[in-house]
């Protein structure tokens, strides 16, 4: 509901200038651009760390079961490197560009918005995942019925055709995958695009970031890759609508995480129950976090 506070910046990261209002920021062409390539470089930087963390714990995990002659379960050899690499790349490149900046705790805290919730963000919480679900699943259910079939997500078609391990991943959106895509893109990139940009631009800017990011865990060719992330687009903007409205990153963070639940349910129910509507449950799952 206010502005991102303002902070002295490192050297070399023009951020919000204090004589100069964030809706005019974005006329200094320099620092634009500037706020631009710090958005792509801390989403490609995310990914990549994602990839690396994902790749080393499996790889250890892969090492331990063959000199111990013991198959791990699908929990240890798929859930733990895609929890701990979210963690780690996600929340260790937010956390450490905040810092390099010199922010202290307390704030750090403030610039990300992390407090307890009113009772209206509570109720935002809860709600707004409901209207992303839906608009979602409708423009997803409307681009297979035009004929253009968007990729799959490789985390989510392993989970729904192993059910055994669905309640995990749900608690592992709920508390991973929604707090750490959002501390990421939302309270890093989008806050440090509200520095030099107003509202608008500075949502699609971290939307912009925040869909192409998923090109990693999608499987197909590229017209549905470029699909799926054009459909992707939607619940990014909401939830950077949201994040501006509340300036509160539990709150988006709830809603991020009860969304892709909502959508591993339905597509597990989709395609388990209703033949009829599988097409719109698979496209449902590619709208799911990485």
């Amino acid at each position: 509901m206010s502005d991102p506070p303002e902070f002295d910046t490192a050297p070399g990261d023009g951020g919000r200038e204090s004589d100069r209002p964030a809706d005019t920021a974005g006329s200094d062409g320099r620092s634009a651009l500037r706020t631009v390539g710090v958005a792509f470089g801390l989403g490609i930087a995310g990914i990549l760390g994602l990839l690396a963390v994902t790749t080393v714990v499996g790889g250890a995990i892969f090492v331990v079961a063959t000199l111990t002659g013991r198959q791990p379960s699908l929990l240890v050899s798929f859930v733990v490197p895609f929890v701990v690499g979210q963690v780690v790349a996600f929340v260790g490149v937010s956390l450490g560009y905040l810092r390099w900046r010199g922010l202290s705790r307390e704030e750090l805290l403030a610039y990300l918005g992390v407090r307890r919730p009113s009772i209206v963000e509570s109720v935002i919480a809860v709600i707004g995942p409901v209207f992303v679900l839906v608009t979602a699943l409708a423009v997803s259910s409307l681009v297979v019925l035009v004929g253009t079939e968007p990729a799959q997500n490789q985390g989510a078609q392993m989970t729904l055709q192993n059910p055994s391990i669905i309640p995990v991943m749900i608690v592992a959106m709920l508390l991973v995958v929604g707090p750490c895509e959002e501390i990421l893109f939302r309270g890093v990139i989008q806050s440090r695009a509200r520095e030099a940009f107003s509202a608008a631009p500075a949502i699609l800017l971290a939307a912009a970031v925040f869909a192409p990011a998923h090109v990693v865990s999608l499987t197909g060719g590229v017209g549905a890759m470029l699909t799926t992330i054009s459909i992707l687009f939607v619940p990014s903007l909401i939830f950077g609508a949201v994040y501006e409205y509340t300036r509160n990153l539990v709150v988006v963070a709830l809603m991020h995480g009860l969304y892709n639940s909502f959508l591993l349910t339905i597509g597990y129910v989709a395609i388990r129950y209703g033949p009829g509507i599988e097409g719109a449950g698979q496209a449902g799952t590619a709208l799911l976090g990485l």
